[in-house]
């Protein structure tokens, strides 16, 4: 009794892993062209960033540090403080 059950423990394991190899080995060229072509489009908009929008960013980022803000009010407050050019909202 014990062998038949490991047979078949086996066999279904076996069919299983075949069966997600498969899928996954046709699905994954397609999923990571897109993925690769959208990091390196980040990396060249990153790098054309003036060096005073770069430094409004970072007195932004430095004023919301301060504040201890974190997760959606710290992005808040960096769109408007970079809309008011560095400098926190009254």
């Amino acid at each position: 009794m014990k062998t038949i059950t490991l047979v078949a423990s086996m066999a279904l394991a076996g069919l299983l892993s075949t069966g997600a190899f498969a899928a996954s080995s046709t699905t994954k060229p397609a999923a990571t062209a897109p993925a690769a072509a959208a990091t390196t489009t980040v990396k060249k908009q990153a790098t054309k960033m003036s060096p005073e929008k770069q430094a409004i960013s970072k007195q932004c980022s430095t004023l919301a540090d301060a504040k201890g803000l974190h997760g959606k009010d710290r992005e808040k407050f960096r769109a408007e403080c970079k809309k008011n050019g560095g400098k926190a909202s009254s």
